[in-house]
């Protein structure tokens, strides 16, 4: 009889526990819990409340999410004096954007899903074998590279291409790849159209890609060049970054040096590093 007796004491403290809400989580345990969270999902959430919305600006929320080398990032992109006066969303936000640097021969952001950091190398940053003499190269404006132009080879019997990079990158593995076009495009009547009258001898003879680090790491493939006309990626190499803070020196190129036969009618946009599980993504860069 006494079990299916309540007294007010213990109906009250139902309607108090039944009152209980979002609101009532402490913004503490959010941000705990916004760490284990991917950016997307923690921007979600801050749309729930005000509370959501004030844990997830936490500076160690996005402190998290942020690359080992951010700092690194930062004084390189947009100055040490911002280190001091971004909060950590802000930081994010501001790389994960494309950010410009060397004179904008090179480009960096972070993927927005991993926080992961990518390169872009401008082919301007590249030392190239007779890029001075008009007679062989010269660099031509386009709307289909970032850098709004290309380095574009009429004819020459000894190609050669080498990039250089010191940068910090965070832990990981990363991969390397030139992008490359056989044929010049142009817009004609609204239309792409590509020109590939100057395209040959890269049937003979592939092409040499090689990649060497200042910690001892190499590589070296070579493949032959299809498709005119169409911008592709050529994997030159793969290369881990073992230190959590210090740059590493980054040595890249391509060659096909048979002197028995002219080449011609090939564009270079740049090369691209990125962490190697990003490569899927290599058509959004």
């Amino acid at each position: 009889m006494g079990a299916g007796i309540s007294t007010n004491d213990d109906h009250e403290g139902y309607l108090s526990y039944s009152k209980t809400c979002l609101d009532d989580i402490p913004e503490s345990c959010i941000s705990s819990m916004m760490m284990r969270l991917d950016p997307k999902e923690i921007c979600k959430l801050a749309r729930v409340n005000k509370t959501f919305h004030r844990a997830s600006s936490n500076d160690y929320v996005w402190e998290s999410k942020l690359p080992q080398s951010y700092k690194f990032l930062v004084k390189k992109i947009l100055g040490e004096e911002k280190l001091c006066s971004m909060t950590k969303k802000e930081i994010y936000a501001k790389l994960c954007q494309p950010n410009f640097f060397d004179d904008g021969t090179k480009e960096a952001w972070l993927d927005r899903s991993s926080g992961q950091v990518c390169l872009f190398i401008s082919s301007k940053s590249f030392k190239i074998t007779g890029i001075d003499d008009r007679r062989y190269w010269n660099y031509i404006s386009t709307e289909e590279s970032r850098f709004k132009s290309v380095a574009y080879l009429q004819q020459m019997w000894w190609v050669e291409v080498l990039g250089e990079l010191e940068f910090e990158f965070p832990k990981g593995n990363y991969s390397i790849f030139f992008k490359l076009q056989l044929g010049k495009t142009t817009k004609r009547l609204g239309r792409r159209v590509c020109n590939i009258e100057q395209v040959h001898g890269w049937d003979i003879k592939p092409v040499r890609f090689q990649l060497s680090t200042s910690d001892g790491q190499n590589s070296l493939s070579q493949c032959y060049m299809n498709g005119p006309g169409e911008w592709a990626y050529y994997h030159v190499g793969d290369f881990v970054s073992e230190k959590a803070n210090g740059p590493i020196n980054i040595k890249f190129s391509l060659a096909q040096i048979d002197c028995t036969h002219t080449k011609g009618g090939l564009c270079i946009d740049g090369a691209v590093i990125c962490p190697k599980e990003l490569a899927y993504k290599l058509k959004q860069f």
